[in-house]
């Protein structure tokens, strides 16, 4: 395994894996730790969040799937954000484990080829954050296998806890044969209605009784706040820079109306550049959700003696 690596995963799509993936890494980037992002979702949506995919930087998973099944060099994106290197996703990746399988690779060998790609890259980055497709078995495993920590998101309905119980028995079966040092670092509530109060403690109850241990369900909660995380699909920015955007933009309002109460003219007066979007006002927010849980997070990893810290 690799000691500074996180799985992020659940057996079901939608939970906030790519998400909670994004703004952690961005988060803990601009705090100044080295950290890399691979994406292992043949959707490759992280690009999406991060606002590569506009830009054409994609390789569609071409880089991780060479160095998967040909022992080519991996190399990242570098610096999409300061800090912050990614490993792109795409189609490639979900072609990745059958090629291995077909060229008659067997066994551990198959589930540590992700961990071995990265192993050369390793000692450059503080933190390490995989973000891990739903229900592909073989890529679940080769992330179980590489990684030392496991965060599983989960939103409130039983398809998405059922995904977690698939992910805790994978989780289970890996650390027994391949991993013995992975650990689940804990389980965080995603999407959650501010209304959902007995829906939310509900999902801690279930979480708690499935997985035995309350104190794997992190405390901060991830709210269903719908316009600012669309607003970061369509702009390719992370919630604390829609959250910084929304800041500059307020300025600019502020500037306008001073500017219109001076002026004697009828004209309709603009924001230098077209800076204002109409982003949502809710982005602070989501935002504060997700400094809570990077700092929780970093917390758990202090308790445990590993960074970032």
């Amino acid at each position: 395994m690799l000691n500074q690596a996180i799985a992020v995963i659940n057996g079901k799509g939608g939970t906030g894996k790519t998400s909670i993936t994004a703004n952690l890494g961005g988060l803990f980037a601009a705090a100044g730790y080295r950290t890399l992002l691979v994406d292992m979702d043949p959707q490759g949506n992280l690009g999406r969040d991060l606002g590569y995919l506009e830009t054409g930087r994609s390789d569609g998973g071409r880089a991780l799937f060479n160095a998967v099944t040909t022992g080519t060099q991996l190399v990242p994106l570098r610096e999409v954000r300061a800090n912050l290197d990614v490993v792109a996703g795409g189609d490639l990746v979900e072609d990745m484990a059958a090629a291995l399988y077909s060229r008659g690779t067997r066994g551990q060998s198959v589930a540590t080829a992700i961990r071995d790609a990265l192993a050369p890259l390793a000692r450059d980055y503080d933190l390490i954050l995989l973000d891990c497709p739903p229900g592909n078995r073989a890529l679940q495993q080769m992330a179980l296998a590489t990684a030392h920590f496991v965060v599983i998101p989960t939103k409130a309905d039983d398809a998405s806890l059922d995904g977690l119980i698939q992910v805790a028995n994978l989780f289970a079966s890996v650390r027994t044969e391949i991993n013995p040092g992975i650990e689940l670092l804990g389980v965080v509530l995603f999407s959650i209605g501010a209304r959902s109060r007995k829906i939310a403690l509900r999902a801690r109850s279930t979480v708690a009784r499935d997985l035995g241990d309350p104190d794997l369900v992190f405390d901060t909660e991830i709210r269903l706040v719908e316009g600012p995380a669309q607003d970061c699909r369509r702009l390719g920015k992370l919630v604390h820079e829609v959250e910084e955007q929304l800041g500059h933009d307020r300025s600019l309002r502020f500037q306008m109306l001073r500017a219109a109460r001076r002026s004697r003219k009828d004209e309709p007066r603009h924001a230098p550049g077209g800076a204002l979007q109409g982003l949502a006002e809710s982005a602070p927010q989501l935002a504060a959700d997700y400094h809570r849980l990077a700092e929780e997070l970093s917390g758990r990893l202090q308790l445990k003696s590993k960074v970032p810290a």
